[in-house]
């Protein structure tokens, strides 16, 4: 399988599939009654005027597009992290961003004066919570596996600053045989020549 070399492209990507897993998840709560109310139903209640709308199909299609959107901006955030500190740590990773993301989206939705749809009990919102765990590892892992590996070669961030220090072969060199390194402007890095003293 070609690998993605697209930031936007991959974020979205992994957005879905952290939407598809997410989805799942409130689905199954929903079902048990331990969320009073679909994720979806309450993202809609942002937009309609009463749960009864927010529940009717068109009040679902609203919420399942809203989800989708934010689940691509998450999908992006989540590449972005990845691609500026690695691809390693990915279930910490993953879970950090997603309960993060999943608070400050649930917190926006019920922040919301006329959403008339937001659930005040604690299991809804920790189902919800729970719901965006898993959306931040599932999309955490695809955005690791389908990305191209280019994506995740960062160059190193002090590779032009000059070592303070020497290192112990070039103090035992400069003890032995009174060497001392000099270093080029080009490559602050790059050891040029000895000078004799």
């Amino acid at each position: 399988m070609k690998k993605i070399n697209d930031r936007i492209y991959l974020g979205m990507i992994s957005g879905v599939a952290g939407f598809v897993a997410l989805t799942l998840i409130d689905v199954l709560s929903s079902k048990m009654k331990i969320s009073q109310r679909s994720y979806r139903t309450t993202a809609a209640g942002v937009w309609v005027s009463s749960r009864r709308e927010a529940e009717k199909w068109s009040g679902q299609l609203l919420g399942v597009i809203m989800n989708i959107g934010l689940s691509m901006v998450g999908g992006f955030s989540v590449v972005k992290m990845l691609t500026k500190y690695g691809r390693d740590r990915l279930v910490p990773k993953g879970l950090f961003f997603g309960v993060t993301f999943g608070a400050v989206i649930s917190a926006i939705l019920g922040g919301f004066a006329h959403n008339k749809v937001k659930p005040k009990d604690a299991l809804s919102n920790l189902s919800y919570l729970l719901s965006h765990a898993v959306f931040g590892l599932v999309s955490v892992f695809t955005a690791a596996k389908i990305g191209n590996d280019s994506l995740f070669d960062t160059l190193p961030q002090n590779d032009l600053l000059k070592p303070t220090e020497k290192t112990t072969e070039q103090l035992e060199r400069s003890n032995g045989n009174n060497n001392q390194p000099i270093y080029s402007d080009v490559n602050s890095n790059h050891e040029d020549t000895n000078i004799y003293q």
